[in-house]
C-alpha cells in the first residue's frame, strides 16, 4: 500500500521540500498541501489522507485547532497527524498531544527520519522516544508540582477499569519504552504486550501511544518527578 501524505505548512518552500523527498519513496505519496489549519482539515477529507504533516504555527486555523478538528473527526479516525516544530518540546506540542497528534518531529530532523516517521505513524504507533517523553515530563513539571494538582478525575476513575497488568504496561509506555523493551522488563512477549496496549487504548479512549503517555501524568497513575 501507497502512504498517502498531506503537508500543511504556511511556507511554501518546506512544503516543496518535503514533496520532493516523500514522493521520491517508492512507498509514499504526497496527495495534497495546505497553508493553514482548515485547508488541512478539508484536503485530509477530499483527498483520503493517512498521514499529515502538520506545522503548529499557521495564519488563520493553526495546527493545533485542525489536529483537534481531525481527531474529533470520526469519518478521519485512520488519519494519523505527525506534528512538526521547530523546538524539541514545548506548551503547542504538549497541546497537540492532548489534541490526538499521534507525536512530533523537529524540523531540523534528517531526511531519513521524517520518512520513518511517516511510516511509523501510518502503522499506528507513537512517535514518542524515550528523550521525546522526557521533555513531556519536563512539560508536566512546570504546570504542576505534582500529579495530584494536575490530575483529571475522569480519566483517574477510568483507570479503574484496567487490570493490574494493563496498568502495568501503562507505566512502561509512559516511560517511553517499545513493546519488545516492555516484553523484556516484563518477561513477557512482545504480543502479550501489544494486547494489553490495545486494551488500554480502548478502555481509556486514546487513539494511540502518545495519548496512553498524556493519560498516564493527567490520570495520575505515573508522577512527574525531575531525573
Amino acid at each position: 500500500m501507497t502512504i498517502r501524505v498531506l503537508l500543511a505548512d504556511d511556507q511554501a518552500l518546506l512544503r516543496s521540500a518535503f514533496r520532493v523527498l516523500v514522493d521520491s519513496e517508492p512507498d509514499m505519496e504526497v496527495v495534497g498541501e495546505a497553508s493553514d489549519g482548515a485547508e488541512a482539515v478539508r484536503l485530509a477529507k477530499e483527498e483520503r489522507a493517512d498521514v499529515v504533516l502538520m506545522d503548529i504555527r499557521m495564519p488563520g486555523t493553526d495546527g493545533l485547532a485542525a489536529t483537534r478538528m481531525i481527531s474529533e473527526d470520526p469519518s478521519l479516525a485512520h488519519v494519523r497527524v505527525v506534528i512538526l516544530t521547530t523546538f524539541e518540546v514545548d506548551d503547542y506540542v504538549v497541546q497537540s498531544l492532548r489534541a490526538g497528534a499521534s507525536g512530533f518531529l523537529g524540523k531540523g530532523s534528517e531526511p531519513e527520519e521524517l520518512l520513518s516517521a511517516i511510516r511509523i505513524a501510518a502503522g499506528g504507533e507513537a512517535l514518542l522516544s524515550p528523550a521525546a517523553t522526557k521533555g513531556l515530563i519536563a512539560r508536566f513539571l512546570a504546570q504542576g508540582d505534582g500529579a495530584d494538582e494536575t490530575a483529571d478525575p475522569a480519566r483517574t476513575a477510568r483507570l479503574e477499569a484496567l487490570t493490574v497488568r494493563e496498568r502495568e504496561v501503562l507505566v512502561q509506555v509512559a516511560g517511553g519504552h517499545s513493546n519488545d523493551e516492555i516484553a523484556e522488563r516484563l518477561e513477557v512477549s512482545p504480543l502479550t504486550v501489544k494486547t494489553h496496549v490495545n486494551r488500554a487504548m480502548a478502555k481509556l479512549g486514546a487513539r494511540d501511544r502518545a495519548q496512553l503517555v498524556v493519560i498516564a501524568y493527567e490520570s495520575g497513575l505515573v508522577r512527574p518527578r525531575a531525573e
